[in-house]
């Protein structure tokens, strides 16, 4: 899918201070950053952030960060909280957000320093010469490896059954166990009692898709 670039879009996020915008000023400091010492999360691929707000709002205990490599579209995220400011809806404070590549996830993140990795709806990238670059692979399940805490987990969300099959696979090898499966979350009651929804989720889920989820850990 083609980007859409959205003029000062690259501006306005470098100076937005609900950024953060260099390894210096994150790495071992998350909680210096966030002004406690709560659990800390990131959403790896947020797009237009409707899932690290909701979540950030949910569980005000708990601090989240939302990772996206395109300005144009992390400033969608900044602009639906300028919206929830200025028509008098809560505005979560544990909440901050990276302009980076999660190739470089150890350069903004100390080891240890996140609690909980999300990977929502992540590109595909269909063509098996490209399998390296998807998130769930057991290449990118070392770098998460890199920052991930002791007790650590991730939580991957799709409706590609052809990727799910392919992050199973990726699972054992990596050197990592599954801890919770089902190729149809909505079908399950007890695991959607939790559930916070993307953008992609309703609306790939109100066309009938099922919707498959994994959570595992070292």
């Amino acid at each position: 899918m083609r980007l859409r670039n959205i003029p000062g879009s690259r501006e306005a996020v470098a100076a937005d201070n609900r950024c953060v915008h260099t390894p210096e000023e994150a790495k071992g400091h998350w909680h210096e950053i966030f002004g406690n010492d709560h659990p800390v999360n990131a959403e790896v691929g947020m797009g237009k952030g409707r899932f690290i707000v909701d979540m950030a709002l949910k569980y005000p205990d708990q601090n989240f960060v939302g990772i996206e490599m395109y300005e144009s579209v992390l400033i969608r995220a900044l602009q639906k909280l300028d919206r929830r400011k200025k028509a008098g809806e809560p505005v979560p404070e544990n909440l901050r957000f990276i302009r980076m590549d999660a190739r470089d996830m150890d350069l903004y993140f100390e080891k240890g320093e996140v609690d909980k990795i999300y990977l929502n709806f992540s590109d595909p990238w269909p063509k098996d010469r490209h399998a390296k670059r998807r998130l769930e692979s057991r290449q990118f399940l070392a770098r998460f490896d890199m920052v991930l805490a002791k007790e650590g987990v991730i939580e991957f969300k799709t409706d590609n059954e052809g990727l799910f099959d392919f992050a199973l696979g990726e699972i054992e090898p990596a050197g990592w166990v599954l801890d919770f499966c089902t190729r149809d979350l909505h079908a399950d009651t007890e695991a959607m009692k939790d559930n916070v929804m993307t953008e992609y989720e309703e609306k790939f889920s109100a066309k009938g898709n099922k919707i498959y989820k994994y959570i595992i850990h070292r």
